[in-house]
């Protein structure tokens, strides 16, 4: 190898070195660029944690106030219980940054006062102090306080948020930097490949002059000539060889890189371009207009042609991390690219052609797509769930004692009707909240080992009558005992929305399948969809042959009350349901749609173990007794319609509207033969804590919890804890009387 062939070569591999070196400290550098953007973000929500408790503190001190009710004491004071250790964590949270340490250290004592004040204010006014409160008011000095702890929380956000803005420009500039380099190495590649061919070259026509200069003293320097020739045959093969590891350094390049004159013909290509692309030496730009339609970021602006990366590159522009959604002709799926962009230039400063780097950023946008709507669900999830408890408890007195009204206007049929109206919206408002805590994870399961085979067969004959005739029916069922731990009749539900909702997709009929198989979810299909753990599944398939979805379509089609079906032929909640069932059973659920070819939807279950078991069998009919009813209960409302209920069965009623009276009046001797009482109580105990208080008191307690969501206290993993019994809100007097029966004839005891 000659010696200016050494020092090109030896120059490559080092610029090789280097931007390796460079590239491992930019990806480095972007890690924790990421991970200060995810600390900030956590901060954001302290922040907000810190200002959510201090405006519940104001508005429980307001709501009693208006109402003086004793429920908004103990709101306040978990409220207020709440913000200390808010406000420790978001203190470790700031210490990075000591402008929103030293803010939040002044906003503390206004935070503490705002409580004492509110606090004093309580106190007055429970007291009855007119006086004291008329000059605590005139003072103003609550809602001064208000005004500054939440110009200073606003002040931290907004902290926190340029923080946040500064942190992801850095991991932005981090990106593009990296990107850049991957750029400069690529077109120091392929210099130091010219400057080889050249030098080679050059080599030659030298060789070629020396032989027809030396033509006459041939005879007499065949000796050097054989030894000058061994050498370039040596130069030659290492040559080859350096050829050989630069191009399979930009062969086995993750990016697309294309190499075009200034016409666009494509003048040199790595294999990503053509996986990516479908473009190689030799071909136009202008292909991968006429292969697929182009279009912006956004996904819904197209590109025109003279937009284009390639024709804007070729205008002199320099750009980088364009993005550009490509949807090919061919069905395949559409590619999100990230496109960089450099023109190349003669001797004259003349644009002779450009280099263009694209990279596959599909993957990372739709990873980054389903956790926004993980996410999201999760959110309205949490929401949803909050607000049942309150709604079924409503729904309870005005189903309870709309049925009592029912019946009593026997005489009266105008009027009965009336009542039965009303009792038809209360016992649809109730399966609309059930489908809303379905979806918000917090129904109580009742799971066990089900043959999926066999209720599969036994949904598909129920399914027959309710579709119609227009609908096909088939099933194609994996041989074998295949068992899944889920709730039976959630099932069941499940199967049929999803078989209602293929039936409107199918106006003029169509072929409704049902599948089975077991299957395996491996690491990789784990890490393309977040919310899965890999391992074995028993997957359900529900597949038409309707109008199918659109991308956006299936995208929403898990949140409660989106539909595309006509106003008032329904409700939004279907699918939501099936989602809430599916994630609260340990599962996985996928849609697979196009628009004109069907809609395929696929539950992957947990597993069963061992043999499958028996339904449980439904309890009959019960009536009343003689027996005492410890009810606890902290809505008025339902407090007083649940005792009238239980008298009017016969029972004897004690009641309580918290955990400290109920457990005042058990020390004091009160006798009952069941304790009845809600999940969520206020006095400092929830039902269950309060039941095993009585339970070491009196052994053998039997106890019947009721609740209008499920609630961490009694149910874990989604299934109710063992030996528990629970009467869900709303309900009806039939299910108090046979529920209450049950916990005294069978005996659930308390823990």
């Amino acid at each position: 190898m000659i010696p200016t062939q050494r020092v090109i070569l030896g120059a490559g591999l080092a610029i090789l070195l280097i931007i390796t070196a460079a590239s491992i400290g930019l990806d480095v550098k972007s890690r924790s660029d990421s991970a200060w953007v995810n600390h900030t973000v956590e901060v954001l929500k302290k922040i907000s944690d810190v200002r959510l408790w201090v405006r519940r503190a104001e508005s429980a001190a307001r709501g009693y106030e208006i109402y003086q009710t004793a429920g908004f004491l103990d709101e306040f004071q978990a409220a207020k219980s709440r913000i200390a250790p808010a406000l420790a964590e978001l203190r470790l949270a700031v210490r990075d940054s000591a402008d929103q340490e030293q803010l939040l250290a002044a906003t503390e004592p206004l935070i503490l006062r705002r409580l004492d004040v509110a606090a004093e204010a309580l106190r007055l006014r429970a007291d009855g102090d007119g006086p004291g409160v008329q000059a605590l008011v005139g003072r103003a000095e609550g809602r001064g306080l208000m005004d500054a702890l939440t110009a200073n929380l606003d002040q931290l956000a907004a902290g926190e948020e340029k923080l946040l803005a500064d942190r992801e420009a850095d991991s932005r500039r981090t990106g593009i930097v990296l990107l850049g380099i991957d750029i400069v190495g690529a077109l120091v590649i392929l210099l130091l490949v010219l400057m080889l061919l050249r030098e080679s070259q050059r080599t030659q026509v030298a060789l070629k002059s020396t032989l027809l200069e030396t033509t006459a003293a041939k005879e007499a320097l065949e000796a050097a000539v054989a030894e000058r020739t061994e050498h370039l045959v040596n130069a030659h093969d290492e040559l080859r060889l350096s050829v050989n590891v630069l191009q399979s350094t930009f062969h086995s390049m993750a990016e697309a890189v294309l190499v075009i004159d200034d016409n666009g013909d494509v003048l040199l290509s790595n294999p990503a371009a053509e996986r990516m692309l479908l473009h190689r030496t030799g071909m136009n730009v202008l292909n991968l207009r006429a292969l697929s339609d182009v279009f912006h970021g956004d996904g819904v602006t197209p590109i025109e042609a003279d937009e284009m990366p390639s024709a804007r590159v070729l205008r002199g522009e320099h750009f980088e991390e364009l993005e550009m959604i490509v949807r090919p002709h061919s069905g395949n799926p559409p590619r999100h690219l990230m496109i960089s962009g450099r023109p190349m230039r003669d001797g004259q400063g003349n644009i002779s052609g450009a280099v263009l780097v694209y990279h596959d950023a599909t993957h990372s946008r739709e990873t980054e797509r389903q956790l926004h709507q993980s996410q999201k669900l999760d959110a309205i999830g949490k929401l949803t769930g909050g607000v049942a408890h309150d709604f079924n408890n409503m729904l309870t007195v005005i189903s309870g004692n709309t049925e009592t009204l029912v019946a009593s206007l026997k005489q009266q049929p105008d009027l009965q009707r009336v009542a039965r109206l009303i009792d038809d919206a209360a016992e649809r408002c109730a399966e609309l909240i059930q489908h809303l805590l379905a979806f918000a994870r917090r129904q109580p399961l009742q799971p066990r080992n089900v043959e999926i085979n066999a209720a599969i067969t036994d949904i598909a004959k129920l399914l027959r009558p309710t579709l119609g005739e227009q609908i096909q029916i088939e099933t194609v069922l994996e041989q074998g005992p295949m068992t899944s731990h889920i709730d039976p009749s959630r099932l069941t539900n499940a199967v049929l929305n999803m078989a209602i909702n293929a039936r409107d997709a199918m106006p003029n009929g169509g072929k409704l399948l049902l599948e089975t198989q077991r299957l395996v979810l491996d690491e990789a299909y784990a890490q393309a969809n977040p919310d899965v753990a890999p391992g074995p599944y028993v997957m359900l398939a529900v597949s038409d042959s309707g109008t199918g979805m659109s991308p956006e379509i299936r995208q929403k089609a898990f949140e409660p009350f989106f539909t595309t079906k006509e106003v008032g032929k329904g409700s939004g909640l279907g699918l939501s349901m099936v989602y809430g069932f599916v994630k609260q059973s340990g599962g996985h659920i996928k849609i697979y749609s196009e628009e004109g070819h069907g809609t395929t939807i696929k539950l992957y279950l947990p597993p069963g173990e061992g043999m499958t078991e028996a339904a449980a069998t439904p309890t009959p009919q019960a009536e009343g007794g003689a027996e005492t009813i410890f009810v606890v209960e902290d809505d008025t409302l339902v407090r007083n319609f649940v005792t009238a209920q239980l008298q009017s069965l016969g029972y004897k009623t004690v009641a309580a509207a918290d955990s400290r009276s109920a457990l005042q009046l058990i020390e004091a001797g009160q006798g009952f033969d069941l304790l009845f009482t809600d999940v969520v109580i206020p006095g400092g105990m929830s039902g269950r804590e309060l039941a095993e208080v009585v339970a070491k008191r009196r052994p053998g307690l039997k106890v019947l919890y009721t609740s209008g969501y499920t609630d961490s206290a009694i149910v874990h993993h989604g299934k109710l804890d063992d030996g528990v019994l629970l009467l869900a809100k709303p309900y009806r007097r039939n299910q108090l009387a046979a529920m209450i029966r049950k916990a005294l004839n069978g005996g659930m005891r308390a823990n």
